[in-house]
């Protein structure tokens, strides 16, 4: 029997997932797209999916990777959605369908714990650091049970703990096959698992991140990989640019600067003068910073010539030359000790990478790239390809000799484009001549969701508008109790609505505001699905960012969705200019053909937040005018699934309020309904 013709018997009524799978409903689009992967398994070559909300894409790839037989290389999103398919996804599938199938999961260095950088932590710790130490002896008690190594595995860490750093490994401050504890590390360990294993799950960051260096071991697994899957496939290219550039930043050498000084008193004490080459590159890297002054968080300066617009050239080249010198007297001066041990063989490696991308932003940037400068705490020297197409092509979609059979790559995600053939996503990912398959929503969004855009807000560029849609929301959430989540497209605006909101509710028992950054992201959404229970406040969440996808908050939990304004990409940021004067240089319209792809992909993404399952119900507010007032307008309603429209304020009451009484809503202290089903 081919692989198409089982993979139909599967998904059929009746078939083996109706048998084996309680929660598994037949749907015609589930159906339709596993058939088209089980033929491109089949064929090879390369398949790109628009699957829509609630298709149940997961079964999908899975099936019919599972029953080709074929190794399978599955990467996802981000590290959370990689942990949700290893260790419920596959094994809940695996075991429907009776196969004696091997997996395994491989994430990045800094996600295992490094036993050696945990041994030098206890012996190492700084006064500064003693705040941290209850969350290292956490960490030493479970290294002691531990198989994986897996911080994620880790009750109550959280993921922004300062310790993390200091327990795990980078590719600079690796020691390699020079490491005491080499036998029982744990990426190594997880590496191993990696290449006897049928099904490999990573995520886009360790896959470019090999692309680009061949340092995770996936250059030994990729040959023998016949399937190649990514999930959530939209964040490719933004991803793939990261790490197929360039970057350095003034934190890895202060980094450098901390472990030579370190290093050098540990192993060769009174060899040389550690305390003066430490300080050296310490003050040239804290000097570079202090050169470029004081400007917004975040803010990325335009780089075209020789240093980064505005500052001045002469003393921009003459910092990095300082830091350069600092950087070269300490390799030079490691020479005659670094064979003594391990961690300063390193070090000098380390030491020698960083002169070496000190020369390299000395110097004029790569045609056909950008470059720029990110302004925090830290400076970020970045010099990036404007998209992933060449390295694709070149790299990835045509098989080497030594591959022999064309491999298969699937790429699918809710949100690709908002054309027939997908262009927002396939041009910079150089896909274009890819099989292209789109995918409607199952979902009746007419019946469950409605579209408010108020008309009388002013225009975003307005000062007042965060404080208009924050008073729109004040009105509006108390209504359902607030199972309201507020998305803003820059950091500035979710401040300024969550301030006037946390002032509206100061006083409030009823409702709580909660923001992002204030609590970590997993924190925050378990406190916003809880919601009224036990007699707890409602929840207003704003946020921004990472929280315009992936974030499933199903059932009664989510009820209403508001969007400050429309999502262009900002027009000054350096590599959207670049992109920009690329698409002009080739006779096409930047605004048609770039601005509004990406507002519509972005639009699409934060509005599917509102609904995740067939029960559910809600409104989505659009709190920008130019939705009803420009012409475009239409264009990105339309890339919007066909919600039921509302008129006036006065309809959108009416609308909460039914919602508020809707039958079956669950009452005080019980789960939402709907928040324990699973559909894939």
């Amino acid at each position: 029997m081919s692989l198409p013709d089982l993979v139909g018997e599967t998904f059929a009524p009746g078939g083996l997932l109706s048998r084996t799978v309680p929660e598994f409903t037949p749907r015609q689009g589930q159906t339709d797209m596993a058939m088209a992967i089980a033929r491109a398994i089949d064929a090879g070559g390369v398949l790109v999916v628009e699957a829509g909300t609630g298709i149940g894409k997961t079964f999908s790839y899975l099936v019919p990777s599972l029953l080709s037989g074929t190794r399978v290389l599955l990467s996802t999103a981000t590290k959370t959605l990689q942990d949700q398919l290893f260790g419920r996804d596959l094994p809940h599938l695996i075991k429907a369908l009776g196969l004696p199938v091997r997996t395994a999961m491989l994430k990045g260095r800094g996600s295992y714990l490094c036993l050696q950088r945990l041994q030098a932590a206890r012996q190492n710790t700084h006064p500064s650091e003693r705040v941290a130490l209850p969350t290292l002896a956490k960490i030493e008690s479970w290294a002691q049970v531990t198989r994986s190594g897996d911080l994620a595995e880790l009750p109550g860490l959280d993921e922004r703990s300062p310790v993390i750093a200091v327990v795990t490994s980078s590719r600079d401050n690796c020691l390699g096959s020079q490491c005491p504890q080499l036998r029982s590390c744990h990426v190594n360990q997880a590496r191993r698992e990696a290449l006897a294993a049928d099904v490999v799950v990573i995520n886009h960051h360790l896959f470019f991140a090999d692309l680009a260096v061949r340092e995770s071991g996936l250059a030994e697994l990729l040959p023998s990989v016949r399937t190649v899957i990514f999930d959530e496939a939209h964040q490719l290219n933004e991803i793939g640019v990261q790490f197929l550039g360039r970057q350095l930043t003034t934190g890895q050498l202060l980094d450098f600067a901390r472990d030579l000084l370190a290093g050098g008193l540990q192993h060769a004490r009174g060899l040389l003068d550690w305390q003066q080459l430490a300080s050296d590159t310490e003050c040239a890297a804290r000097d570079l910073r202090l050169l470029v002054g004081q400007t917004y968080p975040g803010a990325k300066l335009r780089w075209v010539g020789a240093a980064p617009e505005p500052v001045n050239a002469a003393a921009w080249q003459q910092a990095l030359d300082t830091l350069r010198a600092a950087c070269t007297q300490a390799v030079r001066a490691m020479e005659p000790v670094s064979e003594s041990a391990p961690e300063l063989m390193r070090l000098r490696e380390r030491g020698r990478a960083l002169v070496e991308r000190l020369a390299f932003f000395s110097q004029a940037c790569d045609s056909g790239s950008v470059r720029w400068l990110e302004v925090g705490a830290q400076l970020r020297l970045v010099e990036s390809p404007l998209d992933i197409a060449q390295a694709v092509q070149t790299r990835l979609i045509q098989p080497t000799p030594e591959e022999g059979a064309q491999r298969s790559w699937i790429f699918t995600s809710a949100t690709l484009g908002d054309d027939a053939r997908l262009r927002w996503f396939t041009e910079p990912c150089g896909l274009i001549d890819a099989e292209i398959l789109k995918i409607d929503s199952p979902f009746n969004y007419p019946v469950q969701a409605a579209l408010y855009v108020p008309r009388h807000l002013p225009k975003p560029s307005d000062p007042g508008h965060s404080a208009q849609v924050a008073a729109l929301v004040a009105r509006a959430a108390p209504l359902i109790g607030g199972r309201t989540l507020v998305l803003t497209t820059t950091l500035r605006a979710l401040q300024a609505v969550s301030e006037a909101l946390q002032r509206h509710f100061t006083d409030s028992k009823t409702l709580e505001i909660l923001v992002q950054g204030q609590q970590s992201k997993r924190e925050l959404l378990e406190r916003f699905r809880q919601g009224e229970e036990g007699g707890r406040a409602g929840c207003i969440l704003v946020a921004s960012a990472s929280f315009w996808e992936g974030v499933d908050l199903p059932g009664d939990a989510l009820q209403m969705v508001v969007i400050d304004k429309l999502p262009f990409p900002p027009p000054n940021d350096p590599l959207v200019e670049a992109r920009c004067k690329r698409l002009e240089a080739s006779g096409r319209r930047v605004f048609n053909d770039y601005f509004m792809p990406e507002a519509a992909i972005a639009l699409k993404q934060g509005a599917g937040r509102l609904i995740r399952r067939e029960s559910d119900r809600g409104i989505l507010v659009l709190c920008d005018s130019r939705l009803a007032l420009m012409g475009y307008g239409r264009r990105l309603l339309a890339a919007l699934p066909p919600m039921r429209k509302i008129s006036s304020e006065d309809e959108l009451t009416e609308a909460l309020n039914a919602l508020a009484a809707a039958p079956g809503r669950p009452k005080q202290g019980e789960p939402p309904r709907g928040a324990a089903q699973y559909t894939k």
